[in-house]
């Protein structure tokens, strides 16, 4: 069986821009994206869907996503054996450096320094590899927020791979609350936990919505991380506040730059106040105190 493979030559700027929109708002669940160099001034992004879409139905579906923006764009429709897609996809991808953190996929296992905390995820169908700017925003603002202090009861909510809980389960060997509203994120969150030692440390939760009970019996939070998007971080802001601790904090990711303002609206509105933002690749990545 061939999986349907789609791929765009483009400038690095773009590759990267594009890459972001695709990865935030692609609409098969099935996939793996990736951007890569292949020359100084060329770079390449690779989109492999899953075994119900063909090439062309992945190809109309990346216009789609786009927008006006593909009406420049040249667009290769192809397919590869199911067996070599992830491979294939993860080949570009180079380890992500993020503070004390790596994340890496296991073709670089062996790469990874002994002073840095190596995260491997695998591209799969849940979101977060590292390789999104607001993945690596949000490990930068941990690894800040853990050089001052430590955090017992931390959230990780929309956890997606699970790489955010992983990385403050592995650097404070402490528990972690990772929740995601789709049942298979939640369960990969759990696999990559166990794979990279920290099992023991995170767990996962499918949970669609703050009334679960889990969220009464851990909380509340005194840090909650949530990469999800500006919409329902918005609509989050009230839960989010209810949930957190006094003097509690909060890292807030998944937002374009020009959307920081409504985002920090939301939750000023609650009476969390900015510390710092960040800004990679487009995206914004912000931490509020209670």
């Amino acid at each position: 069986m061939s999986t349907p493979l789609v791929r765009l030559r483009l400038d690095e700027a773009t590759a990267k821009r594009v890459a972001d929109v695709l990865e935030e708002a692609f609409p098969f669940g099935e996939a793996s994206i990736a951007a890569f160099e292949v020359t100084k001034d060329d770079w390449t992004v690779e989109v492999y869907g899953g075994p119900e879409a063909t090439a062309d139905e992945l190809a109309a579906a990346l216009r789609e996503a786009l927008g006006p923006e593909s009406a420049g764009l040249r667009i290769e429709a192809d397919a590869v054996e199911e067996a070599d897609w992830v491979a294939k996809s993860l080949a570009g991808l180079a380890p992500v450096p993020a503070g004390r953190f790596m994340v890496h996929g296991s073709h670089d296992r062996d790469k990874i320094p002994a002073d840095v905390i190596g995260i491997e995820i695998e591209a799969a169908l849940a979101f977060g590899t590292g390789h999104h700017g607001t993945t690596r925003g949000c490990l930068l603002a941990i690894d800040e927020l853990l050089t001052e202090r430590r955090f017992e009861r931390v959230l990780d909510l929309g956890s997606g791979t699970g790489v955010l809980a992983i990385a403050i389960g592995l650097a404070q060997q402490a528990p972690v609350l990772a929740t995601d509203i789709d049942e298979t994120s939640a369960r990969i969150a759990g696999e990559n936990a166990e794979a990279n030692g920290a099992g023991a440390f995170v767990e996962s939760i499918h949970a669609t919505s703050f009334d679960h009970p889990v969220f009464a019996e851990r909380g509340p939070f005194d840090l909650i991380v949530a990469n999800i998007l500006a919409g329902p971080l918005v609509e989050l802001a009230p839960e989010v506040k209810r949930h957190l601790a006094t003097d509690g904090r909060v890292v807030l990711s998944g937002l374009m730059n020009h959307e920081e303002d409504r985002v920090l609206a939301a939750y000023a509105s609650e009476g969390l106040r900015l510390i710092s933002s960040r800004q990679l690749e487009g995206w914004s990545t912000l931490v509020l105190k209670a």
